[in-house]
């Protein structure tokens, strides 16, 4: 099911990031930064499970990789060292960060079902933030 998500995926509009930024505990050069940068977002599975995460932009490009329900360690584009833990939840791929007794959770799913667009939703404490990535062609 994860397979639904593979492909180059382009930030089309990020809607109270920077607020989930504070709230996750960035620091001010690092939101400015977050705030003008438009990722590519590439998503591989391979046919053994690995699942391949990439976030590439001109400041800076992160890849991540992953079977689902596996914990590992990631170290986010900010410098924090997390546990980090995917799972498929109702169409969802949700991938939830521990760290310092903190929890973030990421919710990437298909919108409308065409394939066009996922959304991630970003969540910490109270703080949502939802950026829409558009499939690229």
């Amino acid at each position: 099911m994860a397979e639904q998500f593979a492909g180059t995926w382009t930030l089309a509009s990020s809607e109270n990031f920077d607020d989930y930024m504070k709230a996750v505990g960035m620091g001010f050069a690092t939101r400015q930064m977050g705030n003008i940068t438009k990722p590519n977002l590439v998503i591989q599975v391979g046919a053994d499970g690995l699942i391949s995460m990439k976030a590439e932009s001109t400041f800076k490009t992160t890849e991540i990789k992953f079977r689902l329900g596996e914990e590992f360690d990631e170290t986010t584009v900010d410098g924090r060292n997390v546990k980090s833990t995917f799972t498929l939840d109702n169409g969802k791929l949700v991938q939830k960060q521990n760290w310092d007794g903190k929890t973030s959770t990421l919710e990437r799913e298909i919108q409308d079902g065409k394939l066009i667009a996922v959304s991630e939703k970003c969540i910490m404490d109270d703080v949502v933030a939802v950026r829409t990535y558009e499939k690229a062609t």
